[in-house]
């Protein structure tokens, strides 16, 4: 496959939707196998741990275990392992992922060092996120798994946690520290797992913004579907330019082989 050494792939809008394989897509993925590359899934999926996500994928025809990997979630407790050791840590997330929070001093009640935000869900009501305002009010530091504004699934967009995260980081006058994409250090961890350099790396996703941009400000070649959450205007608006654009993760292998030709096409917009 020429210089491409190792694929990132997002999960949640590129591999399936709603939980269902889209089109192709696990072909694709047994052929990325099959030429013997370095595959990481990397998401910022908070709902469900690394070992739940790839059962499920598993039994979707996915040749991937749960050493393939990479959330959100297990990047915020390596983070808070390093950066805040033995914190009191307030969690509120749509889905139970404390099994991939190892080392983590999670509480329920009482003053907290940190708040830590997962995935939006019915859990961010009013009185949850006035806990979180308070909690900040008294000097807890603000971590979140990503900013994602939203996400798809079989009954279209749904909001996510950067729709809330914008009003609490304004209201209580105070940054979010993010460790899922698009932060460079998540994109460092997946390099370091699969053992390669950012310019032998691709990264394909929905979100042109946390996933390709991201990624392409990392030294890794970004790659567009235009599936999930893929929006014609926010491809319009963006803040760069993809390397590449596909209608679907099932395009991918065809790429890789015009890559490996020494053909890349023309990046598109």
């Amino acid at each position: 496959m020429g210089r491409i050494r190792a694929v990132l792939v997002d999960i949640d809008g590129v591999l399936t939707v709603s939980g269902k394989a889209l089109p192709g897509t696990a072909e694709a993925m047994e052929q990325l196998r099959g030429a013997e590359l370095r595959v990481a899934l990397v998401t910022n999926n908070t709902s469900r741990t690394r070992a739940a996500i790839a059962s499920r994928l598993a039994d979707l025809g996915f040749p991937v275990d749960a050493g393939d990997i990479l959330t959100a979630p297990a990047a915020t407790a390596a983070y808070l392992r390093d950066r805040f050791p033995g914190a009191r840590c307030l969690l509120l997330n749509s889905g139970d992922v404390r099994d991939d929070l190892t080392g983590v001093t999670l509480v329920e009640e009482g003053d907290a060092d940190v708040v830590v935000l997962g995935g939006a869900g019915a859990e961010f009501g009013y009185e949850a996120l006035n806990g979180v305002f308070r909690q900040l009010q008294r000097g807890a530091r603000l971590v979140s798994m990503h900013r994602n504004l939203y996400w798809r699934t079989e009954g279209g967009l749904d909001l996510d946690t950067g729709a809330f995260l914008e009003g609490i980081e304004k209201a209580a006058r105070t940054r979010a520290e993010v460790t899922g994409k698009p932060a460079p250090a998540f994109f460092a961890s997946a390099l370091a797992h699969l053992g390669v350099d950012a310019a032998e790396a691709l990264m394909i996703g929905d979100d042109i913004e946390s996933d390709v941009l991201a990624a392409q400000r990392s030294g890794i070649t970004g790659v567009l579907v235009r599936t999930g959450k893929y929006l014609p205007e926010t491809h319009r608006d963006a803040s760069g330019t993809p390397d590449h654009v596909l209608d679907s993760f099932a395009d991918l292998p065809a790429l890789l082989a015009l890559l490996a030709a020494g053909d890349g096409g023309t990046p598109q917009r």
